[in-house]
């Protein structure tokens, strides 16, 4: 398939700026692959869809406060740094995007307190730098919670504001490691999350820190050519029993996001069961693909061309999907991180 198949306008008017509270009463299109049909629910009708003895699997990945205003030793010109990833916890290197880039050479020093600071260490590309914290810093992923700020996707047109920091995380956050949230989750409320296990239904956890690929244009029209960027990902012993014991009594998996799903179909074992695993994947799911793991997707409604809304296209059926994206944008739904979800059965 072409990437041009995956192209669709897209209003500014349509781009949520803000989530809807609760995070329960966004609306919810369902898809049905059976009947091929589409109707309009609310997200907190979902818990109808789900059965006793099912699984809801969800990404635990913890957006970092990724954003660090800094100004260069010397010159006291402001510098923004946008960290990535740790590289090694020992002696505090991280990859990170600064800007603007031409100010920033290696050896250079960035101060954001008196005391946080970090040194450029090396270049990776045109704005990507290596560096290295100090090392009386203490916890620095402590530090960038405290003092950094919400990296909102770029397509919402606004600062951060202090509520981003609760908003744009969900309620499933644990670890550390995310430039941009499995937004998909950002519609369930602890309320909702006590009503689905009371119905039976169990929930299984996984990893999948997400980086700025997620973001990143596909430029190429052939998409087998396309290369995604690795993310960290871990499914663990206990939440594979889950999903396997599941399985194998024919129950249904859900899986909340892209994120998650990319995690649970990398590591599939030869029998079509998930297996325990920690790694890095480069996961590029696009029509035509069949599913080994996931029954349902629950997602949000992604960008014109891109790999988020490929992947969805690719479970739900690509006619079907920008069926339903027509119709989303003529019936006022809400897209991208903060909007509404799909349900695909």
């Amino acid at each position: 398939m072409k990437l041009s198949a995956f192209k669709y306008n897209l209003p500014k008017t349509a781009i949520a700026k803000f989530p809807v509270s609760p995070r329960d009463s966004a609306k919810m299109m369902v898809l049905d692959r059976e009947t091929n049909s589409i109707e309009d629910k609310k997200f907190s009708d979902i818990i109808n869809y789900m059965s006793k003895g099912d699984v809801l699997v969800v990404n635990e990945t913890k957006v970092l406060q990724a954003r660090l205003f800094g100004k260069k030793e010397r010159t006291n010109a402001k510098i923004e740094v946008f960290v990535l990833r740790e590289l090694n916890k020992k002696e505090n290197i991280w990859d990170v995007i600064v800007d603007p880039a031409r100010k920033v050479r290696i050896g250079n020093r960035i101060y954001f307190t008196d005391n946080l600071w970090c040194e450029v260490i090396d270049n990776t590309t045109s704005r990507g730098r290596t560096v290295r914290f100090n090392e009386d810093a203490g916890d620095i992923f402590a530090a960038i919670e405290k003092i950094g700020t919400t990296p909102l996707p770029p397509y919402i047109k606004r600062e951060a504001v202090d509520k981003d920091r609760k908003d744009y995380q969900t309620i499933f956050a644990k670890r550390d490691g995310s430039v941009a949230a499995p937004t998909a989750a950002l519609h369930f409320t602890p309320d909702l999350i006590r009503k689905i296990k009371r119905k039976g239904i169990k929930v299984a956890t996984v990893i999948l820190h997400i980086g700025l690929g997620t973001f990143r244009p596909v430029e190429v029209e052939d998409l087998t050519k396309h290369r995604m960027d690795s993310e960290y990902y871990e499914i663990s012993q206990n939440s594979a029993d889950i999903i396997n014991n599941a399985l194998h009594s024919k129950k249904r998996i859900f899986s909340v996001g892209t994120s998650t799903t990319r995690a649970i179909e990398t590591s599939v074992t030869a029998e079509g069961l998930v297996k325990p695993d920690i790694g890095w994947t480069d996961k590029f799911i696009f029509p035509p693909y069949k599913f080994k793991i996931v029954s349902k997707l629950i997602t949000n409604f992604h960008q014109p061309e891109s790999t988020l809304l490929m992947l969805t296209a690719a479970f739900g059926d690509y006619d079907l999907v920008m069926k339903a994206y027509k119709k989303a944008l003529k019936s006022k739904y809400r897209f991208l991180s903060y909007g509404d979800a799909m349900l695909i059965l």
